[in-house]
């Protein structure tokens, strides 16, 4: 199943960042070698909030990623939320549609 993890970033966010970023990387890069975080980043224009997903049984992966983000735990990310995204369509898609239906 794929996992959304959605952040709210804080008004100066972008310019709080530099100090983290490192540590930042290199618990998403952890994650992504264990095979939890396919693709993450901000989103822009306006840069207010960042989205990662996630592929696992569960969604803690993606909580327990939040919970260590520097991003998180220095008010950098002013609210986080994972939702579960039932992905139909796509070579990656965790519930393909049936055949029928493609």
């Amino acid at each position: 199943m794929h996992y959304l993890l959605l952040y709210d970033a804080a008004p100066d966010y972008v310019e709080r960042r530099a100090a983290l970023r490192a540590e930042h990387l290199a618990l998403a890069r952890a994650a992504v070698a264990r095979g939890e975080l396919v693709l993450g980043g901000a989103l822009a224009d306006p840069v207010d909030g960042a989205v990662l997903l996630f592929r696992g049984d569960s969604p803690a992966a993606a909580e327990a990623f939040a919970r260590a983000d520097p991003y998180v735990r220095h008010g950098l990310v002013t609210r986080w939320r994972v939702r579960a995204w039932a992905t139909v369509v796509g070579p990656g898609a965790e519930v393909p549609l049936p055949a029928e239906l493609k």
